[in-house]
């Protein structure tokens, strides 16, 4: 029988494990000083707000903001709704959003939303075939002005970087806020909020090693948002509700780990995808690396094996390796990606499409079974084509 020890585990893109640091600090706030930050009439309560103000704190020393600026939320599909639908909410309309088509979906399903509602008209930016966007088009856009702009600070299947301080200058050229959905970003790769022109940055704690069911929506001083979730006027009216404080220590004690070791680990990171992509490509002569080679995150590694179904892949690397055919928000629907069909890739490498992901737990040892597992399951198709 498979167990999961037996399964090497290569979808960090979906979700991390978390830090064992990370998870003692987060059960010492669920069993020891589990009091409700907002009660103020005792000590359980004074020591769960300030440990509340730390990961504040924490979180703003990563990505340099103000700790006031950092709402809870969570995670980072809340902090996109939270942010689209509250700042759409105050425009005349129908409001103009500006938005890449290889965003998540959580921005994507939440702007169509609003367009089917008549409250927003959405502008389609360009993405070439590295699924990098087309700067001098989104110059060309943000001149007629807009209500909101949305672009990802990385992609979360095929990893592409964007320049989010050049893109923050154009918005702010043309003074349009610029949403930016940084949960594959953050702790992997250098952000200044303050600096960059960003207006809200939305974070999700189970991308970065912290658990999962906590995040944040930084708001830039001056937007104000009309909240999605009443009931109590909590942090500062935007977001009521008792706050989850293990979820919050955690997600501020996995900033500060990744302030302080996200270089490093990025790094050793890095050459693990380079060992594995290059195994893989001396052993399968057609495969194809997508997305934007000389700007991608560390960890991703998006292939494609063209004219064999990545289905069929799966079926056979299941109990051996946690990989995935795309992006988790929506692999429970067949369809092709949408991030790929924006990248306008042929059916037939879109078919045959791989995400692999992976983290600072990733083993060299488990990138060399990893791609000995994978060139057996293609050999082993191959023999039945």
């Amino acid at each position: 029988m498979t167990t999961q020890e037996n399964i090497i585990y290569l979808d960090y893109h979906s979700t991390t494990p978390v830090d064992f640091r990370v998870a003692e600090k987060v059960m010492y706030y669920m069993t020891t000083a589990f009091g409700n930050a907002n009660s103020v009439d005792h000590s359980y309560g004074d020591e769960a707000a300030q440990a509340v103000k730390q990961a504040r704190q924490k979180i703003a020393e990563l990505i340099n903001t103000s700790p006031k600026e950092i709402i809870f939320t969570s995670g980072a599909t809340e902090s996109i709704n939270l942010a689209i639908q509250g700042h759409i909410s105050q425009q005349n309309t129908p409001a103009t959003i500006i938005v890449s088509p290889v965003e998540h979906k959580a921005v994507l399903d939440t702007c169509q939303a609003l367009a089917k509602k008549g409250l927003a008209e959405i502008i389609w930016l360009n993405v070439n075939q590295q699924a990098q966007i087309d700067l001098e088009y989104l110059e060309k856009v943000c001149s007629g002005g807009a209500s909101l702009l949305c672009v990802m600070a990385a992609n979360n299947e095929v990893g592409t970087i964007y320049p989010v301080q050049k893109i923050g200058a154009i918005a702010q050229k043309y003074n349009i806020p610029f949403l930016c959905d940084a949960s594959q970003a953050v702790g992997k790769i250098p952000l200044n909020f303050q600096d960059w022109g960003i207006t809200y940055l939305a974070i999700s704690g189970h991308k970065l090693y912290a658990p999962r069911g906590v995040g944040a929506l930084v708001v830039k001083k001056g937007y104000h948002l009309q909240p999605l979730i009443y009931g109590g006027g909590h942090q500062q009216g935007l977001r009521s509700g008792t706050l989850n404080v293990p979820g919050i220590v955690g997600l501020g004690e996995a900033c500060q780990l990744r302030r302080l070791e996200m270089e490093a680990d990025e790094n050793a990171i890095a050459l693990l995808r380079d060992q594995l992509q290059n195994l893989l490509q001396a052993q399968i002569p057609n495969l194809l690396v997508n997305g934007d080679l000389n700007n991608r995150l560390s960890s991703n590694l998006h292939i494609s094996i063209p004219n064999i179904p990545n289905s069929a892949i799966i079926a056979r690397v299941r109990h051996q390796l946690a990989i995935s055919t795309g992006a988790a928000c929506s692999s429970s629907i067949v369809a092709p990606s949408h991030v790929l069909q924006a990248m306008n890739l042929v059916e037939n490498i879109i078919e045959g499409a791989l995400r692999i992901g992976l983290g600072k737990f990733t083993t060299k040892e488990e990138i060399e079974k990893a791609s000995s597992v994978i060139v057996s399951a293609v050999n082993e198709i191959h023999q039945l084509l």
